[in-house]
């Protein structure tokens, strides 16, 4: 086949629209009778906080690039403007699936396990009087209602807050005739009330209810003929030049100050609305009519979450799961070892969340209080609130370890959280880096020098996931616990120049990007289709979150079309179109969407019967290969060669229940089981697995 065919348009899936069947799949979650039922609600709330983003980040850019004229097509040969157009149809008809998983099957099937969302009218007397009394005592003194009038123009609505436009009729105290106001929602005040206890089960009302039944009073004197919830998405791309700015961290708290102010890209108005009052908000924030989303029920359902905490029913929840700590700590307890003992006797792999995350948390606490420690050095992209790492860090530092700490302030909305830790690690005496300019400082490290007996040992953490306690129980990823002396000063070498200055070492373990991962990848791919055309035995194994990157997509291409079987696990977005004769036949594509969120990177290659699988924090997209700092490593031990292969990917292959594959057209459907074998769950076999004591 000519070697310009592989670039062909139709070759390629619009990552816009690959993203969005990406949330179809996990909307499909919410239909899917397999899971509980508050479980349902969960996805569904999780599919529009996915559309949110969408919205505030992918759909602004693409709406910027037709502003401003930049009319570059993608590798499916879409422009902008018509990417916008498929964007609009498809997110139109998103939402509506939405509110009909809702309103038709969602809300029925939960009022009939007793857990119902009260509408105003429905109020029983002994509710009606605490909703007044909740009004007036909680409500009433926050809110601030704005007229709209030459003398008051039409407030700043924040960026996804919750506000009603309301129509009146009359003439204030200052002989005004007044016709409009806006009432803004304060986000201090919860969107989701319990009742009094005057009914059976566990009864709710919105805050919108009541801020409606109750309007009238915020303009007495007056009439008021309608009331009407809406809310606006805002472009939440954050814009600096790092290059041109001195202080990158003043600058992006200057900058994060707008983001709740940026340009609209959607509205969304109840439904009930009347078209003039809703071409006037439409009118106001410069949308077209196409960005324009009429609801049926609550303008911000990713608020339906709140009910996962409010109501006791763990029969309607997922069963509990609980992380495993592997046994080689568990004997380390009990016996009074340290976790530097524990690592001398060989390197862990941890796959969360069905193995503990604590481990880790451990050696970073350990780490702080233990004098033979001298220096600990970390990335950080993404952590907690409250993290018990930080704190570790901070004790390090106050100690008087050297303590280094390569902190991503542009996490996209983390950046705020990722500020104040940088400040707290500074004003503790760590020395607080911000990477790269140009780069995000994406890559998972940690790396511990301790004095021994002989002189210094260092002790390295590599992970495919972030430093984050509570998504490592909610994420699958991969951490590698080593004290590989090749590795870990390999990891020593890049800290240096994430904190200096420098020129990366040939390096004989790590893959780093932006400087080798691309090259590194193309290269295990070409030799697995030369393999292939010398009539060996050629296979890829390929699990990661995305891929869209053109060229490695077309690499793939040229190794299917020289007979190498490749399967690949993308969760997310997918240009990638498989099945197409003569190019991608031998390619099959899966994405596995379920109670844990998918965030291992895998990759195996056949490699001529003694596979070589590298894990890491890269997906296959281009900035992940050319404007991050990304970190990759090999896994060499033949035990977890084999738990990934065997247990972790074999798992995700044998799935049935969750499982969902990509067809030539670009259409996913959901992997059923054959007729007469069993529904196969890969969650529940690697809990199983870990629950009884298995490495997994």
């Amino acid at each position: 086949m000519h070697r310009r065919s592989f670039k062909r348009h139709d070759l390629y899936l619009n990552r816009e629209l690959s993203w969005l069947a990406f949330d179809e799949r996990v909307l499909g979650e919410a239909t899917n009778p397999a899971n509980p039922l508050l479980e349902r609600l969960k996805f569904l709330a999780i599919s529009c906080s996915n559309l949110d983003e969408f919205f505030e980040v992918r759909v602004a850019g693409v709406a910027q690039q037709t502003v401003h004229g930049l009319n570059v097509k993608a590798p499916d040969g879409l422009a902008p403007s018509e990417v916008l157009d498929e964007i609009e149809v498809r997110c139109h008809r998103i939402v509506q699936r939405q509110y009909d998983l809702l309103n038709d099957d969602l809300l029925p099937a939960l009022e009939r396990e007793n857990i119902r969302f009260i509408r105003r009218s429905q109020l029983l007397p002994e509710e009606r009087r605490w909703a007044a009394r909740y009004f007036h005592e909680e409500v009433y003194p926050v809110l601030t209602p704005v007229v709209i009038d030459p003398s008051h123009p039409f407030p700043q609505v924040l960026n996804k807050s919750l506000n009603f436009i309301v129509t009146l009729e009359g003439t204030d105290h200052f002989g005004r005739e007044v016709e409009l106001a806006i009432v803004q929602a304060p986000r201090i005040l919860p969107r989701i009330l319990r009742l009094p206890d005057v009914r059976d089960g566990d009864n709710f009302v919105f805050l919108s209810a009541i801020i409606h039944a109750y309007v009238d009073e915020l303009f007495p004197g007056l009439k008021v003929t309608g009331c009407y919830q809406f809310r606006v998405t805002r472009n939440s791309n954050l814009f600096i030049d790092e290059e041109e700015v001195e202080n990158l961290l003043k600058a992006l708290e200057g900058e994060l100050r707008y983001r709740h102010r940026g340009d609209a890209i959607r509205l969304e108005v109840a439904d009930n609305c009347p078209e003039e009052v809703s071409e006037r908000l439409r009118v106001q924030f410069e949308l077209d009519p196409e960005d324009v989303y009429r609801v049926n029920g609550p303008v911000n359902l990713y608020r339906m979450m709140d009910v996962m905490g409010m109501v006791k029913r763990p029969d309607l929840r997922d069963a509990p799961h609980r992380p495993v700590l592997p046994p080689r700590f568990v004997e380390a307890e009990a016996e009074g070892k340290s976790i530097f003992d524990v690592l001398r006797g060989g390197d862990v792999l941890l796959h969360h969340p069905f193995e503990s995350f604590s481990p880790v948390t451990e050696l970073l606490r350990q780490a702080a209080e233990d004098p033979q420690v001298l220096a600990i050095r970390m990335t950080l992209y993404r952590t907690s609130t409250d993290s018990a790492l930080l704190k570790s860090l901070i004790k390090a530092a106050e100690s008087g370890k050297q303590v280094a700490v390569v902190v991503e302030i542009k996490a996209r909305f983390d950046e705020e959280r990722n500020i104040a830790w940088a400040r707290r690690l500074e004003d503790a005496g760590a020395q607080v880096v911000y990477g790269i300019v140009g780069f995000k400082t994406h890559a998972k490290m940690l790396l511990v020098v301790r004095k021994e007996q002989g002189g210094l040992k260092f002790y390295g953490h590599l992970g495919t996931g972030n430093y984050h306690p509570s998504t490592a129980n909610l994420y699958t990823d991969l951490g590698l616990l080593t004290t590989d002396p090749v590795l870990t000063n390999e990891m020593l070498e890049l800290f240096m120049i994430l904190t200096g200055a420098g020129r990366y070492p040939p390096f004989k373990k790590l893959v780093v990007a932006p400087v080798g991962l691309h090259k590194k990848m193309m290269a295990l791919i070409d030799a697995e289709r030369k393999r292939a055309l010398a009539g060996g035995e050629a296979w890829m194994l390929l699990k990661m979150n995305a891929l869209t990157e053109p060229k490695v997509i077309e690499a793939l291409y040229k190794a299917s079309n020289a007979g190498v079987k490749i399967t690949l696990i993308v969760r997310g977005v997918c240009c990638l179109r498989p099945g197409v004769p003569g190019v991608s036949e031998n390619i099959e594509v899966r994405s596995v969407i379920g109670r844990f969120l998918e965030h291992t990177r895998i990759f195996v290659f056949g490699n001529g019967g003694d596979p070589l699988i590298y894990c890491g924090s890269a997906d296959w997209m281009d900035r992940n290969f050319f404007r991050r700092i990304e970190t990759v490593f090999p896994i060499e031990n033949p035990a977890f060669k084999k738990r990934i292969l065997e247990e972790i990917l074999g798992s995700y292959l044998a799935d049935t229940q969750q499982s969902w594959r990509l067809d030539g057209g670009g259409q996913y459907h959901q992997v059923v089981p054959a007729e007469g074998e069993k529904t196969v769950s890969a969650f529940a076999r690697l809990m199983k697995l870990g629950e009884e004591g298995k490495k997994v």
